[in-house]
């Protein structure tokens, strides 16, 4: 099992991964639909999507090592289930900001009408993309939550 610090890594990469998604998301949204934001904010899109796409095939490795130290449980496995779509959601995130940065850098060389379709096109892709990975990020991080938290704290009671 890879360890950090002398922790498993896993639930540390894990908060990276559940930051970085949503502030993609967030940033390629305003990008998409603001073009003030996009001339000042796509680019750290764009990179901070690669650390993304990075960083989240390792969160679910050390993730399969960690259930394999911790034993199979059915809140676990359900968390790997939904965990594996992650790697492909990401890198479908990836894409869309990497085609918006695209059509934003092609648009910016011309005035074609072609262009600007292929902006209005990219853009929707990009809300489409941003929110289903930012969905699927909280499935995903509530799922692994409920694996750790179960049973562990005494559930809430309303006031």
């Amino acid at each position: 099992m890879t360890l950090i610090g002398g922790l498993p890594a896993h639930p540390l990469l894990v908060h990276a991964v559940v930051v970085l998604v949503p502030l993609v998301s967030t940033g390629l949204i305003l990008c998409a639909l603001w073009p003030a934001a996009r001339r000042h904010l796509l680019w750290p899109v764009v990179v901070l999507a690669a650390a993304a796409l990075v960083l989240t095939p390792l969160t679910a490795e050390t993730g399969e090592q960690l259930a394999g130290a911790l034993g199979e449980t059915p809140l676990i496995e359900a968390h790997e289930e939904l965990g594996e779509t992650m790697t492909l959601v990401v890198a479908l995130l990836f894409a869309a900001t990497a085609l918006f940065a695209g059509a934003h850098v092609l648009r910016g060389r011309g005035d074609g009408g072609g262009r600007r379709a292929l902006t209005v096109v990219a853009a929707v892709l990009a809300v489409v993309a941003a929110v289903g990975a930012t969905v699927q990020t909280v499935r995903v991080g509530e799922s692994g939550a409920e694996a750790v938290w179960t049973g562990r704290v005494p559930p809430a009671t309303a006031d």
